[in-house]
């Protein structure tokens, strides 16, 4: 099959090597998938750059992708064979990811996907829709809450944004990005704030008539932690998906305490199988109805895997980055 790999860390367009590699074979309760898409994420371009050593003497990249099942292992289903699916955790903990013809994983790694849905636009769920979704769902229903999606720009916000709306929450989002608060406020935010303001606590609150909210998920939750506690009703929920900023926060713990809030991370890879098919499905449906957007910022051929990690790397995008397969 013809693949993408890396064998040591560094530069993209230095270590990545496109070519033949032998097909995966199908083992107990897998599923052998041909990748029409792969999905580039931020995760992804970092392992390749050397966040984290690597644990295999050659990768394929990337965790997410889409395509058709061609095969079962001993204890997966046949009748599953031929149906179009996405795929998560492609390349978490195993050496071999979606940036290839074929991929094969364990079955509860591999969600449908209706005929209505593009290949690409499936490539793109795994790690962003599904963060989205348990952020703001894994503490019970959200419906009739107001939720703050602070740094709503990025990819898994604008998803959440899109979510809590369709569950009947009400959102609030912030963003650093003028030319994104018609976007956000489109998607469904009831108001769209700018996180630098230093009054940014009382004006979340004069967003929502006053009253205190239920949750709030962050991408950088260290530095919005005082901001968060200070916006959160008693028994609220505080999500944090990243705090790259401030990587070690101060924790406020009495303030917390005094409103019972919870904080937690969360880490998608981690998913139990039955949370994941439940995300997937309520993403799915709303793609399908036509309520969920994912934009696509770019598409790229498998031979073109450096172009899309450099621009991955790059940033400042609004869309899923995918490669073709």
């Amino acid at each position: 099959m013809k693949a993408v790999w890396y064998e040591k860390n560094g530069a993209a367009e230095d270590v990545l090597c496109h070519g033949e590699m032998p097909m995966p074979v199908v083992g107990p309760n897998e599923m052998l998938v041909r990748l029409h898409a792969s999905g580039v994420n931020p995760s992804d371009v970092k392992a390749r750059a050397g966040a984290r050593p690597m644990a295999f003497e050659r990768v394929i990249p990337h965790s997410d992708g889409a395509g058709i099942i061609e095969a079962v292992g001993a204890g997966a289903e046949a009748a599953h064979i031929g149906q179009r699916v996405f795929v998560r955790n492609g390349q978490w903990g195993r050496a071999f990811g979606t940036a290839a013809e074929f991929i094969a994983i364990d079955a509860g790694l591999v969600h449908p996907l209706s005929d209505k849905i593009d290949f690409d636009i499936g490539a793109g769920l795994g790690i962003p829709a599904l963060t989205a979704a348990h952020a703001l769902l894994k503490d019970g229903p959200i419906d009739q809450a107001c939720v703050l999606v602070h740094g709503g720009g990025g990819t898994v916000a604008r998803l959440a944004v899109q979510i809590a709306v369709g569950v009947g929450a009400k959102v609030i989002a912030t963003t650093s990005r003028p030319d994104q608060h018609a976007m956000l406020s489109d998607l469904g935010a009831s108001a769209v704030l700018d996180y630098r303001d230093p009054e940014i606590a009382g004006q979340i609150l004069s967003a929502n008539d006053g009253v205190l909210l239920n949750r709030v998920i962050d991408s950088e939750c260290g530095t919005n932690l005082a901001t968060s506690i200070e916006v959160l009703a008693p028994k609220g929920h505080i999500v944090g998906y990243g705090s790259v900023q401030t990587p070690v926060p101060e924790l406020p713990f009495l303030n917390m305490m005094f409103k019972n809030i919870t904080l937690s991370g969360i880490l998608v890879y981690l998913l139990e199988n039955n949370e994941a098919a439940n995300y997937a499905n309520i993403i799915t449906k709303m793609l399908d109805e036509g309520t969920l957007r994912t934009p696509i910022t770019r598409s790229f051929a498998l031979s073109e895997a450096s172009g899309a990690h450099i621009l991955v790397e790059g940033g400042g995008r609004d869309g899923a980055v995918v490669l073709q397969i």
